[in-house]
Parts: structure tokens; sequence; C-alpha cells
């Protein structure tokens, strides 16, 4: 893969990490969190770690379960708002 290929690439995975870091906490501040040093406590993940996954830290798909499943809220209802033009 050319490097300019690689380069873009890279910048729209940075993108959408962080639609995603905004989107979760969007949610979070929706089901009444508005301190997230108290929403990572009640996840289980601590709250450094889950402080970075808002500004666009990479995550793994099952932390992003666990964090839905905090808030009570689908797969379907977190990427319904946001993800619809993902880059290609």
């Amino acid at each position: 893969m050319p490097k300019k290929e690689k380069e873009r690439d890279h910048k729209d995975d940075v993108i959408l990490l962080e639609k995603l870091g905004k989107r979760i906490k969007e949610l979070r501040i929706d089901k009444g969190y508005t301190n997230y040093e108290h929403f990572a406590y009640d996840s289980g993940i601590s709250r450094t770690q889950y402080g970075k996954y808002e500004v666009g830290d990479n995550l793994k798909f099952l932390t992003l379960i666990k964090i839905l499943r905090t808030m009570n809220v689908s797969l379907d209802e977190f990427f319904a708002d946001g993800f619809g033009d993902l880059p290609k």
C-alpha cells in the first residue's frame, strides 16, 4: 500500500475513534452521568482508561459492549447516530 494511502487510512481511523468517543460521552451525559469518573466506576472500567475512550483512544469491542450495557443502550442505538457515512 502506498504511503499516501496509509496516511489517509490512519487519518480516517483517528476520525472514527474520535466519533466513537464523542458518541460514548454524549450517551453518558444523556444517561445522567455528568462525571465520567462515576460512570467508569459503575462500569467497572478504570477511570483513566475510560477517560481515554471518550477522547478517541482505541477500545476493544467487548469494552464497548460493557459500556453500552451500563448505559442500557443497544448496538443499533449506539451506531444509529453519526456512523452512517464511514470512510471507504
